[in-house]
């Protein structure tokens, strides 16, 4: 066969080769994608209803508030004002329901204040970025209040 259907046998082959992978991937599909999948958009229905039922872990700020009303006025007009307190602190829902219970985490100034302030070329320029030399091994806090560091040297 030297004419245009010399490589007809390859092309069919390749043709096969595709409806067969197309094939596989229709039952991989219909197998291990959830029946209601997609069926109010890009999520799973169902996923809502086995989420309520887990124990909530976070409180929310309001409830934060209600016991520590001078931390929430020192970090007003702060650019911290804005960050919910669990965080930093961690989720606090069973502290809300008994301070006993849990106590909130106080995280290490110096690590942890670095995870969003360290020096990074990817930021934006109008993040406060600082470099982790700055403070000669002391933590942030020695100076700066955690809740509102932009306000001056911390009382």
């Amino acid at each position: 066969m030297n004419g245009p259907l010399r490589h007809a046998r390859h092309l069919i082959r390749v043709a096969a080769l595709f409806v067969g992978l197309f094939v596989v991937f229709l039952f991989a599909k219909a197998a291990l994608v959830p029946k209601d999948f997609g069926l109010y958009g890009h999520y799973r229905p169902s996923a809502l209803a086995a989420n309520t039922t887990r124990e909530l872990s976070y409180a929310g700020r309001a409830a934060c508030v209600d016991c520590h009303s001078d931390v929430e006025e020192s970090r007003k007009g702060s650019k911290h004002a804005r960050i919910g307190c669990e965080a930093c602190h961690g989720p606090l829902a069973r502290h809300a329901a008994d301070p006993g219970a849990q106590a909130p985490v106080k995280p290490d100034p110096r690590a942890f204040c670095l995870g969003c302030h360290a020096q990074n070329v990817a930021r934006p320029a109008t993040f406060k970025q600082v470099d982790a030399e700055h403070a000669q091994g002391e933590p942030c806090s020695t100076c700066h209040g955690p809740h509102a560091p932009e306000k001056g040297p911390k009382p």
